[in-house]
């Protein structure tokens, strides 16, 4: 028996095991552990578990599995995906590019599963999530350097890893300071 569409989005939404509370963060790293560079993104969010995050943030390892990156965003707040990248430039740049710049590329008619993509899962989750799609995503890629297979981290990546954590724990911290300075007003 085939489903609908309709009857398939609402089955996929059924499932709670992918939903978090609003005001959840969300971060979600991206990229192969096998590939050198390539694992910036589960390999930030290993640094960023080992350093603790506040209680609203929660941490995970995309790997490569795109698909599942859309149901990790369900009723998020803010979105965080951090990856590779490889255009050309200086190994270990940093490009911040708000989520709602890439939301439509690239098409996902006719794409196979095995090639689902997490710039394909922002597409896909505002088809998919409607209300519970997060209004606040952003996109951390880190120009990569080598892909070897079983090679660490590359020096420069490395570096641009640790920047990004930086960044996002200043923000949080930043955050619950505000919320402390609002509640001491109150």
């Amino acid at each position: 028996m085939a489903l609908s569409i309709e009857e398939a989005r609402r089955l996929a939404l059924d499932d709670d095991l992918s939903a978090h509370p609003r005001g959840q963060i969300v971060v979600i790293g991206c990229g192969s552990l096998l590939r050198g560079d390539d694992a910036v993104g589960p390999i930030l969010v290993r640094h960023l578990w080992e350093a603790g995050v506040p209680d609203d943030v929660t941490l995970v390892d995309g790997g490569t599995a795109g698909m599942d990156v859309a149901f990790k965003m369900k009723g998020a707040r803010q979105v965080v995906i951090v990856d590779a990248a490889d255009t050309g430039a200086e190994p270990g740049t940093i490009y911040r590019v708000p989520g709602q710049e890439l939301e439509d590329l690239p098409a996902v008619d006719g794409l196979h599963m095995h090639q689902f993509r997490w710039d394909h899962a922002l597409a896909f989750g505002r088809w998919l999530l409607g209300d519970e799609y997060p209004d606040d995503i952003t996109v951390f890629l880190n120009e990569i350097e080598s892909t070897e297979p079983g090679a660490a981290l590359t020096d420069r990546v490395e570096a641009s890893m640790h920047q990004v954590a930086a960044l996002l724990q200043g923000e949080w911290t930043a955050v619950v300071g505000d919320e402390a300075a609002v509640a001491d007003e109150a």
